[in-house]
């Protein structure tokens, strides 16, 4: 099993209600955001394209913060998930350092936490929170060893995009752009 997010950037609106469902389902400080959107303008008046990125941690099957952690803390799970043990974690940061999509954060009692894709959740047998509560349908959630899911045939498309170091990190969460 190697669950992933596929975010639909035709579909996103920039409406944070992913980012607020996360936020409250999650608990997290004021300051912490595990899932944050990233506007992003171009063109020129009257030809103006706006574009906004769901950020959050994109579960790289090479997950660097896991290499540098010297606790142990940073761990994956048997389906790939990349996680963190609070009581593990000696708040080092290195992982933060070795993160280079920039998505882990400090919580304000010294351990280091992130977007864990709902882990809970997903032990339930439920969608993550930001996938269930977006009314547009921009993120599509499911397993890649499934072939028949709709993420699966969708990330064949060749309309797919990882953010850097794609061949080295090897993330799981990517965009789909069809423009």
């Amino acid at each position: 099993m190697r669950y992933a997010i596929l975010l639909d950037l035709e579909q996103c609106v920039g409406c944070e209600a992913c980012t607020v469902a996360c936020k409250l389902d999650n608990r997290t400080s004021k300051s912490i955001k595990w899932g944050r959107i990233i506007e992003e303008e171009s063109g020129a008046f009257p030809d103006v394209t706006k574009i906004y990125a769901p950020m959050l941690c994109m579960q790289c099957e090479n997950p660097q913060c896991v290499e540098v952690c010297p606790t142990g803390a940073s761990y994956r799970r048997p389906d790939g998930l990349v996680l963190v043990d609070p009581k593990k974690c000696m708040g080092c940061k290195f992982c933060i350092i070795a993160c280079p999509y920039m998505e882990r954060y400090t919580n304000p009692k010294g351990y280091v936490e992130k977007c864990d894709f709902c882990v809970d959740r997903l032990d339930e047998k439920q969608l993550p929170v930001c996938v269930e509560t977006c009314p547009y349908g921009a993120r599509i959630f499911g397993d890649l060893d499934d072939s028949e899911s709709e993420i699966s045939r969708r990330m064949k498309s060749g309309k797919t995009v990882a953010l850097k170091g794609e061949e080295i990190y090897r993330p799981r969460m990517r965009y789909l752009v069809t423009h």
